[in-house]
């Protein structure tokens, strides 16, 4: 509704104007080649958003899953038409701005118009195109996926200005993070993996202070209260102004057209992922549990999942809250994971060191029959916490931490780390190295860095056969003082528990990575920027190494730097 109180409406279109396609065409340029210049400005131009606040879809074969929000309440169901098919939206908040739309029965590896349209039928913006994915199975020549992590985080708190000048900043201003959201998509990706981090507004843990119980943080948006529910009431408000500028105002309607998958890690629970004497951040509390759950459903997609995964993580049949899938015909497949929802951390002595992991037991036992099963000629795990490298934090797969003399070592005993989790990080490894005809990759968030690395043995087992490609995939949104070796005076290293090779050494640096999936292989583009270089320098970044990896010559890799 507009001020005045009257219904805002657009003109009926009763075909597809060719301006949502130029759009997109605009934005994503030639397959493998980026658009020069201001590709924000150029993708929002000719495109009428209305009141639509943010659009953030996912898909598979047949399916379709869109968050929208709305600047206002809309009065009545905001349908979402797409091939003639129509769905009712389901309000997911309590004053009508959020809504949830899921579309089944679609055709695979179809585009798709997709129209807004209110209650009583008029467009609430413009159309715009939705491609599924091939079908399970069916060949597919090519799948690009734009990959990232830490995209969150408050950009007007810690920052530390002089004349004008940033100096200092905990998070990347929103405007630039945006711009390198789209560079990325003027390469033309299939879909995008965002994994993890979304939101920073720590509470308990050590930088709750500056954050989510901060002065500022009350002032912005309120404080939570966690004896009460998340939605429905106060908490509702609080988790609106202090997240929707986090990641509606970050993607607004960029992705509009684009499959992203969404990964929760330690900071969408609202907490660092820390322990001591007197806290133990994870598993995660009620109130925890219930906020990653709120932020899901308010503001983007659930993960898409096959009836394997075991029914009791289902949101609903084929919709999961934190494991999921990326299928793309016969030529890949991925396997989500959320390493903090359903964390254990038993430190019984007579409790076996099996029970504790970063996955369930049923949920690792889909992971390993499916790394077993699937038919897809590439398959990659998408863990939360990352693989190979470690920065001394409690909440990794790995031992090391930092001795008396402060020196990062498996041996150093790191306080409340059951070996359970490392067990756990072996049998997955494992399994991915004992594919035959596949590249074992993994594909990792969380740790603020770009890398790129192969595990050729975890505590003694050799996967010299066929060695485990890691990637850590670039921070979008990390400021100066969010990378490792700031925030925890250390940088990435390889863990000691492990034989390992860095074919690019963590770098600490704003970026995101591109990942070309072929028949023959896998070409991954990273990119890198830093904010002295001018935030112009985006619009024509290109990738500062490309890596190549034959999909049937296990450990082999090009490595071409810039």
């Amino acid at each position: 509704f507009m001020e005045d109180g009257s219904e805002f409406r657009l003109s009926r279109r009763e075909f597809v104007r060719s301006a949502a396609g130029s759009a997109a065409a605009a934005l994503v340029g030639a397959p493998g080649c980026g658009r020069s210049g201001p590709v924000v400005e150029s993708f929002d131009a000719d495109w009428e958003r209305g009141e639509v606040a943010h659009l953030l879809p996912t898909a598979d074969h047949h399916r379709i899953l869109l968050k929208a929000s709305f600047r206002r309440p809309l009065a009545g169901e905001p349908r979402l038409h797409a091939g003639g098919r129509v769905v009712a939206g389901v309000r997911t908040d309590s004053g009508g701005r959020f809504y949830t739309f899921f579309v089944e029965g679609l055709a695979p590896a179809t585009e798709y118009s997709l129209e807004l349209r209110s209650a009583a039928g008029d467009l609430l913006c413009d159309p715009w195109p939705l491609r599924t994915f091939p079908a399970p199975g069916t060949p597919a020549d090519r799948f690009r996926l734009l990959a990232y992590t830490c995209a969150g985080g408050p950009d007007d708190l810690l920052n530390f200005d002089l004349f004008g000048q940033r100096l200092l900043h905990a998070f990347l201003p929103v405007p630039h993070r945006r711009r390198l959201l789209a560079r990325a998509l003027s390469f033309g990706p299939d879909a995008a993996l965002a994994n993890g981090d979304h939101v920073y507004w720590d509470m308990k843990s050590r930088f709750g202070w500056a954050l989510g119980e901060s002065p500022w943080a009350w002032w912005r948006a309120g404080h939570f209260d966690r004896a009460q529910r998340v939605l429905g009431g106060a908490n509702e408000e609080v988790l609106v102004r202090a997240f929707g500028p986090q990641i509606a105002d970050l993607y607004g309607v960029l992705f509009r057209s684009l499959p992203t998958f969404f990964l929760q890690d330690d900071h969408d629970y609202g907490e660092n992922d820390e322990a001591t004497e007197v806290l133990r951040t994870f598993p995660a509390d009620p109130f925890m549990r219930d906020l990653a759950t709120s932020t899901q459903r308010l503001f983007y997609p659930e993960l898409l999942v096959d009836a394997q995964l075991p029914a009791r993580h289902h949101v609903t049949p084929g919709i999961a809250r934190s494991y999921g899938q990326i299928r793309y015909g016969n030529l890949f497949e991925a396997l989500l994971y959320d390493c903090r929802q359903g964390l254990t951390n038993r430190l019984d002595p007579a409790a076996p060191a099996a029970v504790s992991g970063f996955l369930p037991p049923d949920v690792e036992a889909w992971a390993l029959d499916r790394t077993a099963r699937s038919e897809s000629l590439h398959l990659a795990h998408v863990p939360s916490t990352p693989m190979l490298w470690t920065a001394g934090k409690w909440g990794e797969w790995y031992p090391d931490f930092k001795d008396a003399e402060g020196v990062l070592r498996a041996t150093a005993k790191k306080p409340y780390w059951p070996p359970g989790w490392a067990r756990q990080h072996d049998r997955l490894i494992g399994a991915a190295s004992a594919q035959a005809g596949r590249l074992p990759l993994f594909m990792s968030g969380d740790l603020h860095a770009t890398a790129a690395g192969w595990i050729h043995a975890s505590n003694g087992q050799s996967l010299a056969a066929n060695p485990v490609l890691s990637l850590l995939t670039g921070a979008v949104g990390t400021g100066v003082l969010g990378w490792p070796s700031k925030f925890r005076s250390q940088h990435p290293q390889p863990s000691q528990t492990l034989e390992a090779s860095e074919l690019v050494a963590p770098l600490e640096e704003n970026g995101f990575s591109l990942l070309d999936f072929t028949p023959e292989g896998l070409e991954v583009r990273l990119f890198r920027w830093l904010p002295e270089q001018g935030e112009a320098a985006i619009d024509s970044l290109e990738p500062f190494a490309v890596l190549s990896f034959p999909r049937l010559s296990p450990g082999d890799a090009r490595v071409d730097l810039a």
